[in-house]
C-alpha cells in the first residue's frame, strides 16, 4: 500500500478543490424541491462545477454516465440520474459529487430531506452525519486508520442502524480513489498510522435496517436488500499535526 503525503502546494490545491465542492453542495441543497427529476439535479450540479473551471470527476469514471450520483430512499449510492425519476415530498435524496481542480480531486456526499419527511428518516440522516464526526475525532496524526472505522460503527449501531460493509471510503488526491481503503466498520488490526499530509474521503453509509446491499441491473445503483432507507455523509479530510481539517465544508458552517 502506498499512501501519498501531500506537500504544502498540493494541500493548497486540495483545499481549493474542497472549497469549490462545498459551494456546489450548498447550491444543490438550496435547489432541491419536489417535482425535480434526478436528471435536473445532475445537470445543475455539472453546470455549477464547470462554472468554476473545474471538471466533474464522476463523469465517465469507470463508465459512470453522470456528474452527480443521485440516490433516493433505499438507494445507498451511485444512483444514475434520469429524466423519468421524479423526487417527491417525503423522499430522502443522497447526492455524491466530486470535482477536479488543477489536477486534484475532492469528494463529498450529503443526504437531504425533500419537504416534510418522517421522524425516522430525519433521525437516520442526523445519525449518519454524526457518525462521521464521531469517526474523525480519531483522524489525528499518530492514531490508526481503523480507529476511525470502529468509532463510526459503534456510534451508528448504538441506534440500531446497519453499517454497509460492501462499500468503503478511500484516500484521495491526484486520483479520485487512492490508498488506503477506509471501512466504516471495525476490521482486524488497527490499520496504518495516520500522518500529517494524508487526505482521506471518509464516508459513512448507514441504513435504517440491515447492512446487506445489492446492485441493480444498471450495474451502478446500490440498494438495501431489505428495502430500508439509507443515508450517506462524506467529506474530504486533511490529517494535520493537530485537529483534522474538513476540506469540503464551508468554514462559516463549522460551528453549526
Amino acid at each position: 500500500m502506498s499512501v501519498s503525503i501531500k506537500s504544502e502546494r498540493e494541500i493548497k490545491l486540495m483545499k481549493e478543490a474542497g472549497r469549490l465542492l462545498a459551494i456546489t453542495h450548498d447550491e444543490l441543497s438550496r435547489a432541491l424541491k419536489p417535482g425535480m427529476s434526478t436528471w435536473e439535479i445532475d445537470h445543475l450540479g455539472e453546470e455549477i462545477i464547470r462554472s468554476f473551471g473545474c471538471v466533474p470527476n464522476f463523469l465517465h469514471y469507470n463508465g459512470y454516465p453522470a456528474s452527480i450520483c443521485v440516490s433516493v430512499n433505499d438507494e445507498v449510492v451511485h444512483g444514475i440520474p434520469s429524466k423519468k425519476r421524479i423526487i417527491q415530498e417525503g423522499d430522502i435524496v443522497s447526492l455524491d459529487a466530486g470535482l477536479i481542480y488543477k489536477g486534484y480531486h475532492s469528494d463529498a456526499a450529503r443526504t437531504h430531506a425533500i419537504g416534510e419527511i418522517s421522524p425516522e428518516a430525519a433521525k437516520l440522516i442526523q445519525v449518519t452525519k454524526e457518525s462521521f464526526f464521531e469517526g474523525i475525532k480519531f483522524a489525528k496524526a499518530g492514531n490508526h486508520l481503523h480507529d476511525i472505522s470502529a468509532a463510526i460503527q459503534k456510534y451508528a449501531e448504538s441506534f440500531g442502524y446497519g453499517v454497509v460493509r460492501d462499500l468503503v471510503g478511500h484516500g484521495i488526491g491526484t486520483h479520485l480513489h487512492e490508498d488506503p481503503e477506509i471501512p466504516n466498520f471495525k476490521v482486524k488490526g488497527r490499520g496504518i498510522k495516520l500522518r500529517p499530509g494524508m487526505t482521506l474521503a471518509i464516508e459513512p453509509m448507514i441504513t435504517a435496517g440491515g447492512y446487506d446491499v445489492e446492485w441493480l441491473d444498471d450495474g451502478w445503483t446500490v440498494v438495501t436488500v431489505d428495502g430500508s432507507l439509507a443515508a450517506h455523509y462524506e467529506n474530504t479530510v486533511l490529517i494535520t499535526e493537530g485537529e483534522p481539517e474538513i476540506l469540503t465544508i464551508q468554514k462559516i458552517q463549522l460551528n453549526e
